[in-house]
């Protein structure tokens, strides 16, 4: 018979010392070992003790293992309860502080956010110019057509405002006949103009009066005298540009009534203008539209807003000539599918409704 005695020290929440003795008995003789756990006590600090007899080192493995689970389910069980505590406090310190930093990363984005689109904004602006207000035209619905008689005061305001340094190269008079004038008034109005033609029979050049099938005369002979004339400024032709222009109707207005003196800290060298609805604010063409500039045969007062409005309706009869016939014959296109609908649904109808309709029975006995 061997006996093993062990000791373990460790202290209590008071800080006082334990002791445990622990006393094994192996009785060889019976083919293995039994252990027999004599005595638990209070006490001062004893060091290990080995009884003299059987080898210390059988089972003194499986011994050591035994009392280290023993001694730590002891020492462990209010231990754990200090450092939960512990560990839940830093947790909840922790989870706070990453709130708190959470929040004002997202705060911190906002703010950059804003900042970055306020000068993206601000450099679109820059460059393309000042966002166009939308203006309610009347041409503008499914069905609405131009009205002819702005169109007419539209040609008259660029014959003698803009036709000096605009062309307009794709309108021809007789475009006008039937839209704005008569063709009395178009022929007189064409032969008023001097047309270089050629070569006669002796190879020469010559002019001659303007005919319905002439195009508008051009300001200037090319692009080079134009920008001569213009200090480097080339004016667009007209004759597209409300489709050429995004948002075209609407910047065209904005553009020919949006002049004002440019604000403070914003310098404009000699020769050019402030537009803000022009890219970069500043344009070459200075302000052509002012009230009483021109005198309608109509009577209709010629202010500013008045002149812009005619004149933009005129340009967009001239970039769409085509609208009102487009629009009435998508009209008549569909009524004709309206009522081709109408018969196929009815059709539809009549056709299968006897398959609709029927019962069948399966004589499923026979």
């Amino acid at each position: 018979m061997v006996t093993v005695q062990y000791s373990n020290d460790y202290k209590d929440d008071k800080n006082e010392a334990l002791h445990t003795q622990y006393i094994f008995r192996t009785d060889v003789p019976h083919g293995g070992p039994a252990f027999h756990a004599a005595s638990t006590g209070t006490s001062a600090h004893t060091p290990h003790k080995w009884e003299p007899g059987y080898p210390a080192a059988f089972g003194f493995g499986k011994i050591n293992r035994f009392i280290k689970r023993g001694a730590g389910q002891r020492n462990d069980s209010k231990v754990p309860r200090r450092n939960d505590a512990l560990k839940h406090g830093l947790n909840g310190f922790g989870s706070a502080g990453s709130k708190s930093f959470r929040a004002l990363a997202v705060f911190g984005a906002g703010v950059s956010g804003l900042l970055s689109f306020a000068t993206i904004a601000y450099s679109d602006e820059a460059e393309h110019g000042l966002e166009c207000p939308s203006y309610p035209w009347p041409h503008e619905g499914i069905l609405s057509s131009y009205d002819h008689a702005s169109i007419r005061r539209g040609h008259q305001v660029y014959q003698q405002v803009c036709a000096s340094c605009h062309s307009m190269s794709l309108i021809s008079y007789r475009d006008l006949v039937g839209v704005a004038y008569t063709e009395e008034e178009t022929k007189a109005m064409a032969a008023e103009i001097e047309v270089v033609d050629g070569p006669n029979d002796e190879g020469e050049m010559f002019t001659r009066p303007g005919k319905l099938s002439d195009r508008f005369p051009q300001p200037y002979s090319n692009e080079a005298a134009a920008r001569f004339a213009n200090g480097g400024a080339y004016p667009p032709d007209l004759s597209l540009i409300t489709k050429a222009r995004h948002n075209g109707q609407n910047y065209v207005f904005a553009l020919l009534t949006g002049y004002r003196d440019p604000p403070a800290g914003v310098s404009i060298r000699e020769g050019l203008h402030y537009n803000p609805y022009f890219p970069g604010g500043a344009i070459a063409m200075p302000k052509m539209l002012n009230d009483g500039a021109v005198e309608y045969e109509d009577g209709t007062p010629a202010t500013e807003a008045q002149m812009g409005k005619d004149v933009v309706s005129f340009l967009s009869w001239a970039a769409e000539p085509e609208m009102e016939e487009r629009k009435l014959m998508g009209f008549k296109w569909i009524f004709v599918l309206s009522l081709a609908l109408l018969q196929a649904a009815y059709y539809r109808r009549l056709r299968w409704s006897i398959y609709k309709s029927r019962k069948l029975v399966l004589d499923v006995v026979n």
